[in-house]
């Protein structure tokens, strides 16, 4: 875990998520998003049930809200099909309960929502049906971690971790602020801009696992990543995981444009889970082999 700075607030040393913590301990962890109810409540059940047997080892799912500030077009597309499907805080989380996945789920969403949900404004009561509903951390795009601290003393009362995304530019005392706060992995930002499937690597990914090689907290790389290929050269370059969201959520938009059978979109996503899984796993052991030769 990073260094805690002067004005971090007090959380365990390895985070709160024994799952979490486990799923980035025996090489790469492969973390895919899907936003909740896209397009439907039971198609999206089936479809993050199939990133599980494709080889998830973290589940990121999105809980929609109307302003998705760091979201592309691809992702914001999904919300809006999930919010017009009916998904509200209370739906996501009797969504939660009733997957029956083998890796840990965090979800990520934004803080207007946590804050305002329950009966006692801020974000404990968010936090506490979390935690009943089996999640185990949560990414909160739009929450600086200077504000944070109401939301990290929850997460330690209820035993989730708490990700932040760590930008390009991200740097100074700004990120020694974020990392004193971050547990369980941090959300490293291969590049600027909003979220989407790209056709190449960044090469501020290199840049910015430089910069953040001192921090003892797991390096998954998100924003981009939409092929083996992709995966491998970034567990390659020293990622411990990678996210990917838009590659995915164009799997499920495909399948709604082309109006297919939820079984054949689960199949395309369990497919190109294999494949991110399996090239970040040769990243990694091209990294341990380089090792190995020095």
């Amino acid at each position: 875990m990073a260094e805690r700075t002067a004005e971090s607030t007090a959380k365990p040393e390895t985070g709160n998520s024994a799952a979490i913590a486990e799923a980035f301990a025996d090489g790469p962890a492969y973390v895919p998003y899907l936003a909740v109810g896209d397009p439907s409540y039971e198609a999206s059940l089936e479809y993050v049930r199939a990133l599980d047997r494709g080889g998830a080892d973290v589940i990121e799912l999105g809980l929609p809200f109307s302003e998705p500030i760091a979201e592309g077009p691809t992702i914001q597309g999904a919300l809006v099909r999930s919010l017009d499907g009916g998904m509200t805080p209370d739906r996501f989380f009797a969504f939660a309960e009733e997957l029956d996945v083998d890796a840990p789920l965090v979800c990520m969403t934004y803080y207007n929502l946590i804050y305002q949900y329950g009966e006692e404004a801020g974000p404990r009561p968010f936090v506490e049906r979390a935690a009943a509903a089996g999640i185990q951390g949560l990414v909160v795009p739009d929450l600086p971690a200077e504000e944070a601290d109401p939301l990290r003393e929850a997460c330690d009362e209820f035993g989730l971790d708490l990700v932040f995304i760590v930008a390009p530019t991200t740097v100074g005392d700004r990120l020694d602020r974020i990392m004193g706060r971050v547990s369980g992995y941090v959300y490293v930002q291969a590049r600027l801009g909003t979220t989407g499937a790209r056709d190449d690597v960044s090469e501020q990914t290199t840049e910015s696992l430089d910069r953040l090689a001192e921090y003892d907290v797991p390096k998954a790389v998100g924003f981009g990543i939409s092929a083996g290929e992709h995966a491998e050269r970034i567990v390659a370059g020293g990622a411990d995981g990678i996210i990917v969201g838009s590659a995915l959520v164009d799997i499920v938009a495909g399948g709604v444009e082309e109006d297919l059978p939820t079984d054949e979109v689960a199949d395309r996503l369990e497919a190109l889970s294999r494949e991110l899984k399996e090239g970040a796993e040769r990243g990694h052991a091209a990294r341990v082999g380089a090792a190995e030769s020095r």
